[in-house]
């Protein structure tokens, strides 16, 4: 009914069972501006290589589910126009219609692990809004860890949501939420949030274990890898939350809702902190790229 493809270096690299870590594509088509989108999404492929992985950056081109992207098939994703976002509610039919569409968390899960692929590395997850309680703003991303079989490796999820009632309803779904190294959950651009993690491991090792003991034990879903951006590329919570508040009224003023709620916190963010957002999401990204290789080789090891 649609047609799936492989980028040459993902078909090599299943052949002969190396690692592969998806990636998903809103951050090239919704989260920068070329080329320092197209620049962006280079690095952290590379990142994913030189930490032991063959990266598998997901997007559907012209009604093509691609699994991993050749170079300039990433040129030209990141100088597309008018390219839908795609979650779990949206990808069959920007299939079935030969559309252009760039992944979220949900759509990239839901792409992976049709590929057979176990390990996905993503900025920040999404999750229960601000207000919720009145506008029911709630991330399909939480309903897909808790039924697609992929651990994700993020940096918490994005901090102008509301983390604890996001980790609430993860609770709820029976996803583990596991933080990396430490013992508090991170708040993205921030190293903590406060709240104390569900679940604490500290290599990748225990990661790749816990996903394939839960598969083994025919539990659905995934599972969250928290894992804290660098030490020096963070921006404390302290600085972020009246940030975050600004634009979160800003947005409130101006009657922003749905999809467009992110990307317009995300770029008065942006704005207010003079790019050091952008930085630090630079940064998180890569990070959560290295340990998402590392997981995936451990898993293509204990396989073995």
């Amino acid at each position: 009914m649609f047609k799936t493809e492989l980028s040459p270096e993902v078909q090599a690299a299943q052949e002969f069972g190396n690692p592969v870590v998806a990636l998903e594509s809103t951050i090239i088509t919704h989260g920068m501006p070329y080329p320092q989108n197209l620049e962006t999404a280079r690095l952290v492929e590379e990142t994913v290589r030189a930490s032991g992985a063959v990266p598998a950056t997901i997007a559907v081109i012209n009604g093509v589910l691609k699994i991993g992207l050749t170079d300039a098939e990433l040129e030209t994703l990141a100088q597309l126009k008018n390219v839908a976002k795609l979650s779990r509610a949206d990808l069959a039919a920007c299939l079935a219609t030969g559309g252009n569409g760039a992944t979220t968390v949900a759509a990239t899960m839901i792409a992976a692990h049709h590929a057979n692929i176990d390990v996905f590395a993503t900025g920040g997850i999404g999750g229960v809004h601000q207000g919720a309680e009145l506008s029911f703003d709630i991330s399909a991303d939480l309903q897909e860890l808790a039924q697609t079989a992929v651990t994700v490796v993020a940096a918490g999820a994005k901090a102008i949501l509301d983390i604890p009632k996001t980790l609430e309803v993860l609770e709820t779904l029976g996803v583990p939420v596991i933080a990396y190294n430490q013992d508090e959950i991170p708040a993205f651009w921030s190293r903590g949030s406060g709240l104390k993690a569900p679940l604490r491991m500290n290599s990748a090792s225990e990661i790749a274990k816990a996903h394939l003991t839960r598969m083994s034990l025919n539990v659905p879903g995934g599972q969250l890898v928290a894992n804290p951006v660098p030490l020096e590329a963070e921006i404390s919570q302290d600085e972020m939350l009246p940030i975050i508040a600004q634009a979160q009224a800003e947005a409130t003023e101006h009657g922003i809702r749905g999809k467009s709620v992110t990307p317009f916190l995300l770029q008065r963010i942006f704005e207010l902190t003079e790019g050091a957002s952008l930085k630090t999401n630079i940064a998180l990204v890569l990070n959560n790229a290295r340990l998402a290789a590392e997981i995936a080789a451990e898993m293509g090891r204990m396989r073995a």
